[in-house]
């Protein structure tokens, strides 16, 4: 088997060396392009490819490096405050120069209803214009990982969207009327989309006037399919029809491995599966139990987790290849403390026990909601945890849906309409704040902070912390604070850390690609061999 660090060594000799000639490139993933509105999803795979598309103050490399993106330079000229120079000469796709407006509009249309992008654009209190090129980012308290967050924050072209109507994101919930920036889009990024039929296909083709010249890729079209199926994606691979695959179910490592021109390619990801629970309405909107929320008692949500055997999960329905957790971010993120990351033990008899003392001897009834085309193996992985929980008594409902639905429902446009989930998080900033800001501070619509947070899990010292944490730049005390606030949503049951999952691709022999630890495919570094 490949790995990624292997690849991205493939791909810099071939960088040095030169691209080879342009051909297409097809690729297939599990769920679609949810929207082609930068602001409107905060979820890794659409914002990745958006990436393509549009681009950031910032970017990251091949290897997780912090560049240069629309800006050249950065500095801190007070604790909350950064002058920005901007990059000059940069073309909008559709023509448009890009300038200082329109980091200021993008910042403002990230604040707005439909956003999913409050959570970093809330972190900046104002930007000011100093000249078309420079610009200065006033933050509400000291926040030395900015520019890590602005990686996925894309620049829109002001006068492009005031054209079209789009000064607002537009709203996930509303996917069958996503406006004009969900259907159109205009980038200064490597590649334009030049057709896109939803739940069918998406082409790239390059940009004729891209900044940079000497990108590693000989790519010139790419053309993206959505294969929701796993055996029929990777049958797909096999035949020759896609030139990468994307995630490959881990139990077809050995058929890839077995079949001729193709291998899977494997490696970490910093993204931690979990179950969350609502622990915020006084009623579950999805549960047999009425009048009361069974999750408020930390006995049950105890009892949950004891009732889950993650480390079969991770042997039987992962095969082995996922790392089980026990905190909520992972062993690459900074702050991760492998002293609390062992995982709840798997005790039904302790679980029976616990469900007995909140009063629920008989278990209660309640829906495990779950994508079915984002994670390796989602459905299959709430299957499993439900038929754990049924052997303590709680019998679930799993409802498995597509991505697009699941999001727009379960995320704050839908109104958190979920009483038990499954989901992934993947810190942009590779960072601990970015975990702590998004799903373990206390839901805060004002200052965006929690807004991951679905079942409103809520600790106050927690929530201190993660304020405490984003201007904290003594390493021993920010580490010593990190610690206390993850022990502490682990003794309150907060989540129920669940794994790693491995990083999953297919790619034919004569493909090199960098394969990023937050599972995005980069175009960038696509280079097609003979």
């Amino acid at each position: 088997m490949k790995t990624g660090k292997l690849c991205a060594a493939l791909l810099f000799g071939l960088a040095l060396a030169g691209p080879a000639a342009a051909k297409d490139f097809k690729f297939a993933y599990q769920g679609e392009i949810s929207t082609l509105d930068p602001h409107s999803l905060n979820e890794v795979f659409t914002l990745g490819m958006l990436g393509n598309v549009y681009e950031g103050l910032t970017l990251y490399s091949d290897s997780m490096e912090l560049e240069p993106g629309l800006a050249v330079s950065w500095d801190l000229t007070s604790p909350t405050t950064w002058n920005v120079k901007l990059r000059e000469g940069v073309k909008f796709h559709e023509g448009g120069d890009f300038d200082a407006d329109d980091v200021i509009f993008s910042w403002q249309r990230g604040l707005t209803e439909g956003s999913d992008q409050k959570g970093r654009a809330g972190l900046i209190e104002e930007i000011v214009k100093k000249s078309p090129y420079e610009i200065e980012i006033k933050t509400f308290q000291p926040y030395p990982i900015l520019m890590q967050e602005m990686t996925s924050f894309y620049i829109m072209d002001k006068e492009w969207s005031e054209e079209n109507g789009a000064i607002e994101a537009s709203s996930i919930k509303e996917s069958a009327n996503p406006g004009y920036a969900g259907q159109h889009a205009n980038g200064t990024g490597p590649f334009r989309i030049t057709d896109r039929q939803p739940g069918v296909s998406t082409t790239f083709e390059r940009f004729d006037g891209y900044r940079n010249s000497k990108l590693a890729t000989n790519v010139t079209r790419a053309e993206f399919v959505p294969i929701q199926e796993p055996a029929t994606r990777v049958s797909a691979l096999i035949s020759g029809e896609m030139d990468m695959i994307f995630p490959v179910p881990v139990q077809d490592w050995n058929r890839l491995e077995g079949a001729d021109g193709v291998s899977p390619l494997s490696g970490p990801e910093i993204r931690t599966m979990y179950f969350g629970m609502d622990q915020d309405r006084d009623e579950l909107l999805f549960s047999s139990v009425k009048g009361k929320n069974p999750f408020k008692d930390q006995r049950v949500r105890e009892a949950f987790a004891h009732a889950i055997n993650v480390e079969a999960i991770a042997e039987k329905v992962m095969r082995g290849a996922a790392t089980p957790a026990g905190i909520i971010i992972a062993p690459q993120v900074n702050g991760f403390d492998a002293s609390l990351n062992t995982p709840f033990a798997y005790d039904p008899e302790r679980s029976k026990e616990l469900l007995a003392e909140a009063g629920y001897p008989d278990g209660f009834s309640i829906t495990l909601d779950c994508p079915n085309d984002r994670y390796v193996n989602d459905e299959k992985i709430c299957v499993a945890a439900a038929g754990m929980l049924s052997k303590v008594g709680i019998d679930v409902d799993v409802v498995a849906e597509s991505k697009t639905r699941y999001f727009g429902r379960v995320f704050a446009q839908g109104g958190y309409e979920t009483s038990f989930y499954f989901l992934g998080w993947t810190p942009a900033s590779v960072d601990a704040h970015n975990s702590f800001l998004n799903i373990l501070a206390c839901r805060d619509e004002a200052s965006g902070a929690g807004a991951y947070n679905l079942g409103n899990y809520c600790n106050e010292r927690v929530s201190e912390i993660t304020s405490m944490i984003a201007s904290e730049i003594d390493p021993e005390k920010r580490q010593a604070l990190i610690s206390e606030a993850l022990e502490l949503s682990r003794d309150d049951i907060g989540y129920i850390p669940l794994f790693q999952q491995p990083l999953s691709w297919g790619v034919k022999d004569n493909i090199t690609l960098a394969q990023r630890s937050d599972d995005v495919l980069d175009l960038r570094n696509v280079v097609i061999g003979e």
